[in-house]
């Protein structure tokens, strides 16, 4: 008996040691939502594969600077970071989103140290673990998309503009820092890049006379540097194809202004950053509101300000994507903590924070905490815990192999959302008061981790081309493409660009089936094939495509 108590003093206290180690222990959190895959990797169309496929040209031509044939419309950023970890470790999916990946542990530390000086650490590091467990964060950290890199130097601008306040000793170092990470932005995201930038107003100007960012010529310096590659690129782009080269840039952005992509209307991110991120922005809200009620000292003007006034910036902005609005979801991390921990402080002692409100207030917070809203949460999300379960063991009881897969997530999450009745009547029931606040929170981010995980080890999160791909890798199909070109001659372009990158010869555009040489190889529509006027054999066929041979 004391050898068993003696080993679980041991987990204990090497269970406090990883907690000791916030780095660490964020590091451990989020790694298994970042690698765990059904063993199998397929890049996403139409965004993934655009940039995987245009830094494989830039690889296999030796031309990173003018591998188009007509001046490009971005700034080649990603192009450049993925090509070089195809250089690294050989070009494949995983190589393609390890840029994404590395980026993303990065901006996660950063939300810690970011948090821990506006909130304190035990909020900074709830914030970081609530801003893993955000869906569309967490798949954008798994794409060969340069959305997160970007907002990885937002984060490091941020945090430099904080840290020149906070150490006048090394003011130059930090100011120089923060200009050139949001100069190196625009190298990466284009004009996008002043989105962020312009969020950052409000703090910049009505805390000029604290700060004085605004007349420090560091900053600038920095700035400019980080300026200098796209600077060098344009510069090479327009001796190659002329005045072009500025001209795509500038019409790009004008078009991205002025078009209704996916006639996504004004209100559009109201409903769809609440969906990718559920429940997230729910504890976004609250926090806000406790922070508008008390602001944070000095600070106020980026942990609120700076979401509110890109969110705004983004809904105005017409062309409208979920992932535009993937740089406000450390800010909803940030405020989701403080709204939890506020809730925590209520399940645990029954009154509300006094960090936020004054005691006595009659508010809606006060009625929030009189009602014992922790407790209606609990037993509401875990009753809708108990239909989950229900609902996905019937499911995968009786159900298809496809939605079975589905049913799994929700079995997951069902699980996951019992928690939250069980440590509260364990608690208030059973009298187990060593549960406290924090395993009531813990809850909630089980039940996150739990499902993001779920659908990892599904591949839901790594294999969005399961059929494309398994066809690429039969042995027939997989000894042709890797030593025949493929002609087309008209494919939808999606999977065009998938095949761009999967494809050892670049594929090869015609205009009629006439034009392909004799014995050479084509993808063409399946519903095309009865019309075709020359003899040709079926190599195999996938989705609405057949790979043929044209034969003599």
């Amino acid at each position: 008996m004391f050898h068993k108590l003696h080993f679980w003093q041991h987990i204990w206290r090497k269970i406090r040691l990883v907690e000791s180690l916030p780095y660490l222990s964020l590091f451990l959190w989020m790694l298994p939502l970042l690698l765990f895959t059904s063993g199998h990797n397929s890049l996403m169309a139409h965004d993934e594969a655009l940039y995987a496929s245009r830094a494989r040209l830039m690889f296999d031509s030796g031309n990173w600077i003018t591998p188009w044939e007509t001046a490009h419309h971005k700034t080649p950023g990603p192009y450049w970071l993925i090509a070089s970890f195809y250089k690294l470790f050989g070009i494949s999916d995983t190589s393609a989103r390890l840029p994404s990946m590395i980026a993303s542990i990065f901006s996660l530390w950063l939300v810690y140290e970011i948090g821990k000086i506006m909130l304190g650490k035990k909020l900074a590091w709830l914030a970081t673990a609530i801003l893993s467990g955000e869906f569309l964060w967490l798949q954008y950290s798994r794409l060969s998309t340069p959305d997160v890199p970007m907002i990885f130097l937002v984060l490091l601008a941020i945090f430099s503009l904080i840290k020149t306040e906070l150490h006048p000793k090394y003011h130059y170092f930090w100011s120089f820092l923060a200009g050139f990470s949001l100069g190196l932005g625009f190298l990466v995201r284009s004009f996008m890049i002043f989105l962020p930038i312009i969020a950052l107003l409000p703090y910049l100007i009505w805390e000029h006379h604290r700060h004085r960012h605004l007349t420090n010529p560091i900053l600038y310096l920095g700035f400019c540097v980080g300026l200098i590659p796209t600077g060098i690129w344009l510069w090479l782009s327009w001796l190659h194809y002329g005045n072009q080269s500025f001209e795509e840039l500038l019409k790009f952005v004008v078009q991205l202004g002025s078009e209704d992509r996916e006639h996504n209307g004004p209100l559009f991110y109201v409903w769809n950053i609440p969906l990718k991120a559920f429940p997230w922005p729910f504890f976004g809200l609250l926090g806000l509101f406790l922070t508008v009620r008390r602001p944070i000292p000095l600070y106020q003007l980026i942990l609120v300000g700076f979401p509110l006034v890109l969110f705004v910036e983004l809904s105005i902005f017409s062309t409208r994507l979920s992932h535009y609005s993937l740089c406000l979801y450390p800010f909803i991390a940030l405020l989701a903590s403080v709204g939890l921990s506020w809730l925590g402080n209520i399940y645990q002692t029954g009154i509300h924070s006094q960090l936020f409100l004054k005691k006595g207030r009659k508010n809606i917070l006060n009625l929030f905490a009189k009602n014992n809203l922790p407790r209606n949460l609990s037993y509401g999300f875990g009753g809708f815990g108990v239909f989950l379960v229900i609902a996905s063991t019937v499911i995968i009881s009786y159900g298809g192999s496809d939605i079975r897969k589905y049913a799994t997530i929700t079995l997951a999450m069902g699980l996951g959302w019992l928690i939250l009745p069980v440590v509260w009547i364990s608690r208030y029931h059973f009298s187990k008061k060593f549960l406290t606040a924090r395993y009531w929170i813990a809850g909630w981010l089980i039940t996150c981790w739990l499902t993001l995980a779920t659908m990892g080890s599904l591949g839901l999160l790594s294999d969005y081309n399961p059929i494309l791909r398994t066809f690429l890798q039969q042995s027939a199909i997989a000894s042709i493409i890797q030593s025949h070109p493929i002609y087309y001659v008209q494919i939808d372009q999606k999977t065009q660009v998938l095949l761009n990158f999967y494809l050892s010869i670049h594929p090869q555009q015609v205009g009629s089936i006439s034009q392909i040489p004799a014995l050479s190889y084509a993808l063409i529509y399946t519903d095309q094939s009865p019309k075709l006027s020359r003899t040709y054999r079926i190599i195999g066929t996938v989705k609405k495509y057949q790979l043929i041979q044209v034969l003599p």
